[in-house]
């Protein structure tokens, strides 16, 4: 396999079988594979005008936003543009019932009046090196794959202890193909990241979770941040010292429009893909993850809009925690749908059949990759069972009840023994309590935790419990109220105040006898034994998947391949284009300003309220430079290529000038992270003349647009 793999290096720079616009392709190896095609398509620069390592590069202008999105610099002082959902986290941080940013939005008119976002930071890129060669040649083929994995991490090791770089670098390897490709990453992460404006919610997330995934859309999602840097241009911790960015390199911005069939391309930084997904994967998919996921987050965002939609305090604090678990919850119920829709299982059938055709064909293939469909095969059933109980674990008691997060800090009070106070770790948790605990509501956690813990006791059997269940069922005769009841009102975890109060007198005693600690560790204790048991057959499944996507490889030495995404830079290109969902249905490529208006319901004030200062715009047609016919497009279409993590991305056109940002898939391609639809799969994007609109003449922070270079 060793001789394979250095001698297929360039087949390791591609990735999945590429058709129509499919694929999610690495920078630096654009010219090798893509350039030729990109301008067949219209594109009109260089690949290097892209990426470049030795000047700089439209990369250069694109950043990780956070730590899941995409941003994209727009100004040479660091003005950055963002999803408006990208940003939501952080304009409801800065939220308070006195100063509700989340729904009157927020716009400063001078750097003075920016605001800090305590804790958000942006990332560039600033050079990869591929290292393939490095790992690769030093890896056994009889290697177990978690030995191997140990050997590879010693390697890496060495390759980032080994690198040059600034003090303000940071480098990291990233696997690719399974563990065939390694690329090394040297990244600069800026702190001092400051919101310049946002819209309100009416307008950043007009539509809500009725429109989201779909279309027609009019969601004016964008929110818009300044980097901000010491004043030698170096990244540091937000001063008041600090000045903006001064970005070598920013997007131009093209007010020229599109039509179907122009040129478009996106860079950001795609989260997950899993394109090399077996038959077996899909059945997992489609009878435990998603089932579980819709039904356990459905619950607990019932009980969350209850409280949200009672109280401005409530619906401020849970906003950001709404929205993130929301977004993939219908995005598990519109991939149930796609997969089976599309049948893609059997679309995944047929690719094994064939594979194994040709590993059949051979001896030497058969003895190199002969047992990787079965190991993936036998892996996946095996953990079946465990699967399904670490979901509920993680989804039901973990995530879905923050009092177990809050009593996980008893861990960072206890020394390594659990049997003394860990004096530093009181410490540190001294100045954080109040951060951690902002946009808690304790009623409404009680109130969730209640039917997490019944519904948990309800879908996993007995035997697969952690043992706070049995103390449950004997101790309080399976009364889950009355339990819950008692850990909310015991519990020092369950009030700030009483683990500030905690934090002055430490007692390890009375930590040790907490309700809340005492159930965080019994959940604790059941979830990493249940990991344990996944693990032990993922170490079958992740060589199976390795020694599967090998054998693509080689199987089809001709064909374009890409690596699935893994939040890492990439680029996608295609075209501006309409769509047909069904018979009979026929989806414009864009839409406008009349939209809005046409949507706007008071029988749905939550997600359809339009603002009266828009409303008089639209009447008065006040639409400066911004309208297109007439009208202010709001969104459109492209095919290009896209998961969750390109939330925020730059959409150029052919000279590489900014038309828009990316935030949503479309409902009847939500299968696209498993297997592509070219003739399905759009992008929706916000138009970039949408974005300017509001910033002038909705908010008039005319500076903003002063700021920026724009194509007229």
């Amino acid at each position: 396999m060793k001789k394979f793999l250095i001698a297929s290096l360039a087949m390791l720079m591609v990735g999945l079988r590429a058709s129509a616009d499919e694929g999610m392709w690495l920078l630096p190896y654009l010219q090798k594979l893509n350039i030729k095609d990109m301008k067949a398509k219209g594109f009109k620069l260089k690949a290097d005008d892209i990426y470049n390592l030795n000047q700089n590069a439209i990369k250069d202008a694109i950043v990780i936003f956070g730590g899941g999105c995409t941003g994209e610099v727009v100004s040479d002082r660091g003005l950055l543009l963002t999803n408006h959902h990208c940003g939501f986290g952080a304009i409801q941080r800065l939220s308070s019932v006195e100063h509700d940013y989340l729904k009157d939005g927020f716009w400063a008119m001078c750097d003075a009046e920016e605001l800090p976002a305590e804790g958000l930071t942006v990332t560039f890129i600033r050079r990869i090196e591929d290292v393939t060669d490095q790992i690769v040649p030093q890896l056994s083929d009889t290697l177990k794959e978690w030995d191997r994995d140990d050997r590879v991490k010693e390697l890496i090791a060495g390759i980032v202890e080994n690198t040059d770089k600034k003090a303000s670098e940071r480098v990291v390897v990233e696997e690719f193909f399974g563990g065939n490709q390694y690329l090394k990453i040297v990244t600069e992460v800026y702190q001092d990241i400051r919101l310049v404006g946002a819209p309100p919610m009416s307008i950043g997330k007009f539509g809500g979770e009725t429109d989201n995934w779909m279309w027609p859309r009019h969601t004016g999602d964008f929110s818009v941040f300044r980097i901000y840097a010491a004043p030698d241009g170096s990244p540091a911790a937000y001063a008041k010292g600090n000045v903006p960015y001064n970005a070598p390199v920013h997007l131009k911005i093209s007010l020229k429009g599109y039509k179907p069939g122009d040129f478009a391309m996106v860079i950001g930084f795609p989260g997950s893909t899993e394109r090399y997904m077996s038959s077996f994967e899909i059945d997992e998919v489609l009878n435990i993850d998603n089932p579980n996921r819709i039904f356990i987050r459905g619950e607990r965002q019932k009980l969350m809009k209850e409280d949200m939609l009672a109280s401005d305090k409530v619906r401020i604090q849970y906003a950001s925690k709404y929205a993130s678990s929301s977004n993939y919850w219908k995005n598990s119920i519109g991939m149930s749908r796609g997969l089976r829709k599309l049948n893609v299982k059997a679309d995944k059938e047929q690719i094994e059949r064939d594979l194994t055709a040709w590993i059949d064909a051979s001896p030497e293939r058969l003895a190199k990759y002969g047992k990787a469909l079965e190991m993936k095969r036998r892996a996946v059933e095996g953990r079946a069972p465990y699967t399904h109980v670490l979901q509920y674990i993680n989804e039901a008691l973990v995530r879905g009840v923050e009092l177990t997060g809050f009593s996980s800090l008893g861990a960072q009070m206890v020394n390594a023994a659990g049997d003394s106070i860990n004096e530093k770790g009181i410490e540190r948790l001294k100045g954080r309590v109040g951060e951690l605990y902002k946009d808690f509501n304790e009623p409404t956690d009680r109130k969730i935790a209640k039917t997490m813990f019944r519904i948990f006791a309800e879908h996993v059997d007995e035997a697969m419990q952690p043992s706070v269940f049995g103390t449950i069922r004997t101790d309080y005769g399976g009364d889950f109220d009355r339990y819950v009841d008692e850990l909310y009102d015991r519990s020092i975890f369950a009030d700030s105040n009483r683990v500030k109060q905690f934090l002055e007198n430490p007692d390890i005693e009375a930590l040790k006898n907490d309700p809340g600690y005492a159930m965080y560790r019994s959940v604790n204790e059941k979830r990493g034994e249940v990991r344990g048991k996944v693990v032990e057959f993922n170490e079958d499944f992740y060589q199976g998947h390795r020694l599967f996507i090998a054998a693509l490889l080689e199987m089809n030495p001709d064909v374009k391949y890409y690596p699935d995404a893994n939040f890492t830079m990439r680029l996608t290109y295609g075209q501006i284009l309409p769509y047909s969902p069904a018979d009979g249905i026929e989806y414009d490529y864009y839409t406008t300003l009349r939209g809005v208006m046409e949507k706007e319901d008071p029988e749905n004030p939550t997600e359809f309220t339009v603002p009266e200062r828009l409303k008089e715009l639209y009447r008065m047609k006040d639409y400066g430079e911004y309208a297109f016919l007439g009208e202010v497009p709001t969104c459109f279409l492209s095919n290009n290529d896209i998961t969750g993590g390109n939330s925020g991305s730059p959409v150029m056109n052919a000279r590489g000038e900014l038309i828009g940002l990316a935030f949503d898939g479309n409902w009847e391609a939500m299968s696209g992270d498993i297997a592509f639809e070219p003739d399905l799969q759009r992008t929706i994007s916000v138009d970039i003349r949408y974005v300017l609109f509001i910033i002038d003449k909705f908010a008039g922070d005319t500076r903003l647009i002063d700021e920026m270079t724009i194509v007229r």
